[in-house]
């Protein structure tokens, strides 16, 4: 397996036309359905989010007549820790875990998508969604990079498909154009975050009922502010 520096160098030298073509082979149009945006049975919407996408989320102009408006809107208001590796002990949840989700609403859906009268869905922070919601159902095939929810269905060259009842309509080459760019920017990003975890992280020993959540700016308590390394063991939230 090469080092994530070399998976970073790949991602860099991806062309876009490559891409595009790709996508345009597959093909793509969203039809709003919400299955990206909507927990399944048990399991939350789990969407990884960069903490510099957290911030601006924190400061977007939602289209919610529920969500907080920006300036009460908090950490935690929008992102919330990836639940892998952390446990619930008399009901709360403690461990360290890496990198931070899209916070979820009571149903397991995330915060901030919406339906409306007619059920059809829509995000309420569009302008602002991260890179891993601009480029669903897409993923590339580099080591270091995430894979959206559901299993890869399709393939052209390192362009991979993933579950969606979007796939195989018609796109235009300038909408294939755009998701390559977005899919681009997003590879080299999460190989930037994972260069970045690796280099900050020590191990946190978290005390009882405490969270800490590493990600490329290093050791964070669940509310997103830096853990000091002298609260190993000790601080709580």
């Amino acid at each position: 397996m090469q080092s994530l520096e070399a998976e970073l160098e790949s991602a860099r030298g991806l062309a876009i036309d490559d891409l595009a073509d790709a996508i345009e082979s597959i093909g793509f149009e969203c039809t709003r359905c919400g299955a990206c945006c909507t927990g399944h049975g048990e399991d939350e919407h789990t969407a990884t989010v960069f903490p510099d996408e957290v911030r601006e989320l924190e400061a977007a102009d939602v289209d919610s007549d529920t969500a907080p408006e920006s300036d009460d809107r908090d950490w935690r208001d929008v992102a919330r820790p990836v639940p892998y590796g952390l446990e619930e002990r008399n009901g709360e949840l403690e461990g360290e875990t890496f990198e931070w989700a899209l916070q979820t609403d009571g149903c397991g859906d995330c915060v901030f998508y919406a339906e409306d009268d007619d059920g059809v869905g829509a995000c309420t922070a569009h302008d602002d969604r991260p890179l891993i919601c601009r480029t669903y159902p897409f993923s590339v095939a580099l080591a270091g990079t995430s894979q959206p929810m559901g299993e890869a269905v399709d393939e052209e060259g390192v362009v991979r498909a993933h579950e969606c009842e979007g796939l195989g309509r018609d796109i235009s080459r300038e909408d294939a154009e755009e998701l390559a760019r977005a899919l681009k920017e997003r590879a080299v990003r999460e190989l930037e975050e994972a260069i970045g975890v690796r280099d900050k992280y020590e191990s946190a020993d978290p005390g009882p009922g405490e969270v800490v959540v590493h990600d490329s700016e290093g050791a964070k308590r669940i509310d997103g502010t830096p853990r000091p390394p002298d609260a190993r063991g000790t601080d709580r939230n």
